[in-house]
Formats: C-alpha cells, structure tokens, sequence
C-alpha cells in the first residue's frame, strides 16, 4: 500500500508517536522543508532505532538524526573532491598511453582492433564514445574540433566520458595500454587497477546522486586483496577479508594507491576530523559504532 501525503504538521507528529524527542517543532519544521522526509528521516533513521519496537531508542533527537544526515553530506563532498582528482588523472594518463599506442584520429578509438579484443562487449563502449562523435553534443569543445579539424582526438574527447566510462575504457584497453597506465600508481598491477576503478564507480554514483555514503556496500563490487589488507592485519571472512572490500573503508585503501602521499594525507586528516565533529554532535553515535558501519 502506498504511503499517504503528509503535511510537515502530520510528518513530525508521527516521529513523536515513534519516541523521536523534538524539542523545537518549528525548527524541526524548518529541517523537513529543507531536506525532506524520505532523504533525511528514511534514510538514516535506522542507526536510531530499538530493533525489537522500532521506535527510537529514548532520547533520540531529530538533531541527532540531522547531525548524521549533515556528516554524510560533508562526506560526500569530502570523497567527490578527491574522485574528481583521480578521475582527471585517469583522463590525462588513459588518453596519453592509448595515442601513443594508435595515434590520436577518432578511428583509433572507434575501432574495436584497437582494444583488447578477448574481452567480451567492447560494442558496450564504442556506444558511449560514436554518440559524441557522430552526434552534436553540448560540449563546444567537442564541436570545435569537428568544425575546424573533422577530427575528435581522445585527448580531447575524453573530458566528456563520465569515470564509468572511463574505468570500462580502461578495461577493455590493449594490455599495453593497461600497463601503461597501471605502472602510474604503485603497488598495484593492471587487474587490481581495473577493479579498484570499477568499485570506485559506485561510490562516484552515489556523489552524482547524492545518495547514503558512510553505511553504503557495494553488492556485487569490491576491490581486490591488497598488500595492504595484509599490512593491516584485518580481519578475514573465509577466503577474503571482512572489512576494506565493499565498503567506506575500501574507499580509503583505494584513496592510498590512487592519490599521491601528500593529498592521501590531507584527505585522511580531513576524515578523521570530520568523524569526529560526527560523534561530538550526536548523543546516539559512538565513535566505535560509526567506524564499525564504515567498514572500519
């Protein structure tokens, strides 16, 4: 069955009836109007809740459910500023390596010869990259190059592929391409670059559509065991490790292989401060229960 409409009224008067504390109707009110119900409430109500009444546990203050909404905010913003950074480097060093390989006319990359062709779906790409090729886009640099040269270099073309385009660019690359891009970041091979990328992908989706971060698991993503799984000692489930893989935590691995130290160690500085402010703003979150959810 559906779910009525609500007026902001009638929305904080059945967060009262769950034992949800609120001390000041009006700003609650102001809260709700700004963020919404289903965003804020649906979606990280649960941290709060008693599992066997699903009320809120006693003493839970939309403040504290707001507190935890406004520290995944900040850290989606936290995580896309350095994504961004990764996936204007992937841009630079994909494009570099593949026209040094094939040249730098479009047919290069249009030609699927050119990729490593024991990979199955490379069509899957060719219909991301034609489009933008063969189609006017929005892009006045795309365009330029059409008008002026009849020839769209990836160079170029590349600024206009989202990172899940890119990471299966990078996929479906020659293995010299891939190894030439791989050796770019230390520690990993190709393979393991491949996977990090993939996983990445997820989590650049859920800045794009500003979605929960911190609790998030990748379902059917992780990024593979790494020296530095080991080096840490984590825990293991079975064959592969039970933290690092699919979750926040995996994300911060990914950040050490992929950034350089210097901006690895302000990124990191940056969380833990911000999963700080997290716990001191909030009467309901311990600092042992946050980092267990991120993957920690």
């Amino acid at each position: 069955m559906a779910k009525p409409f609500m007026t902001y009224e009638q929305q904080i008067q059945k967060l009262k009836e769950k034992n949800l504390w609120i001390p000041d109707e009006d700003a609650a009110k102001e809260i709700l109007k700004k963020e919404g119900y289903f965003a804020l409430i649906t979606g990280y109500k649960d941290l709060f809740k008693n599992p066997t009444t699903r009320n809120y546990r006693d003493g839970t203050s939309i403040e504290d459910i707001y507190a935890l909404y406004q520290f995944d905010e900040q850290l989606r913003e936290l995580t896309l500023h350095h994504l961004l950074h990764i996936e204007q480097h992937l841009r630079s060093i994909l494009s570099y390596a593949f026209c040094v390989a094939f040249g730098d006319q479009q047919s290069a990359y249009l030609t699927l010869e050119n990729y490593d062709t024991r990979r199955r779906n490379q069509r899957e790409l060719e219909k991301f990259l034609r489009p933008l090729v063969d189609n006017p886009t929005n892009y006045p640099y795309i365009e330029h190059q059409k008008r002026v040269h009849g020839n769209v270099p990836l160079w170029v073309l590349v600024n206009a592929l989202t990172f899940g385009t890119l990471s299966k660019m990078y996929t479906f690359s020659a293995s010299n391409v891939r190894s030439a891009v791989s050796l770019e970041f230390t520690g990993i091979n190709e393979k393991q670059l491949g996977q990090i990328l993939s996983f990445l992908t997820d989590f650049r989706n859920l800045c794009a559509h500003n979605e929960r971060m911190f609790s998030h698991r990748c379902r059917k993503k992780s990024i593979p065991d790494l020296t530095l799984h080991k080096k840490l000692d984590l825990p293991r489930r079975g064959e592969s490790y039970a933290m690092g893989k699919n979750d926040y935590f995996a994300v911060v691995i990914a950040f050490r292989y992929l950034l350089p130290d210097k901006e690895f160690f302000q990124y990191k500085r940056k969380l833990g401060r911000l999963m700080e402010k997290a716990v001191s703003e909030n009467h309901q979150l311990s600092e042992q229960i946050l980092l267990q959810i991120m993957g920690f």
